[in-house]
């Protein structure tokens, strides 16, 4: 059990340590020893525990897009409207702005954004579901959620990358509300094709 608790505890230091130096110094390109060095573990142990730096860095975009990002976003709490959950998403991205601004512009970009494609496709699947009438093939419904997932990624990621300092959540939550009554429009809603 202690064991445990110190190899939770010095992967918890590696990975912040990760998205505070990505942050400060706006690049992934960060040196292991100096990851090692602010987390107070020793460079064998980063080595042990995610094999290298791109796969630490990728542990860490994605414990903190799970904890922060999922878990308030994706709460169960029932009070929570559409726009407070977007708004914690968007609020969520702009906090850690630097780091993500990094990440997706650096080697672990394309892995990044995959990851979170598939860390946030399944929450977009409800959304397939309501705008697919019938009993739509299981298939389908991947696929849209896929679509619906990669295509609000593109507008979050360019809002991160090149959106002005600094970014407005509220601003961009109001964006996000204006798209979405178009995009899951169900085909019968619609009055006629392009």
């Amino acid at each position: 059990m202690t064991r445990d608790r110190r190899v939770r505890r010095s992967r918890s230091a590696l990975m912040r340590a990760a998205i505070a130096l990505v942050g400060e110094r706006g690049t992934s390109n960060i040196p292991v020893s100096d990851i090692a060095d602010a987390a107070d573990v020793s460079r064998p142990l980063l080595y042990q525990h995610f094999g290298d730096r791109d796969t630490l860095l990728l542990e860490a975009a994605l414990d903190l897009a799970q904890t922060d990002l999922v878990e308030r976003a994706h709460s169960a709490d029932e009070t929570l409207t559409e726009r407070d959950r977007v708004l914690a998403a968007a609020s969520h991205f702009a906090r850690h702005r630097d780091f993500y601004r990094a990440m997706l512009t650096g080697p672990c970009g394309y892995a990044l954004t995959k990851a979170l494609t598939d860390l946030l496709s399944p929450f977009n699947r409800a959304w397939a579901r309501w705008m697919t009438p019938g009993d739509p093939a299981p298939e389908l419904l991947d696929d849209l959620a896929l679509f619906l997932t990669g295509g609000s990624a593109a507008v979050i990621n360019t809002w991160v990358i090149e959106g002005p300092d600094p970014l407005d959540p509220e601003a961009f939550t109001d964006r996000l509300l204006r798209m979405l009554p178009v995009v899951t429009r169900r085909p019968s809603d619609r009055e006629s094709r392009p």
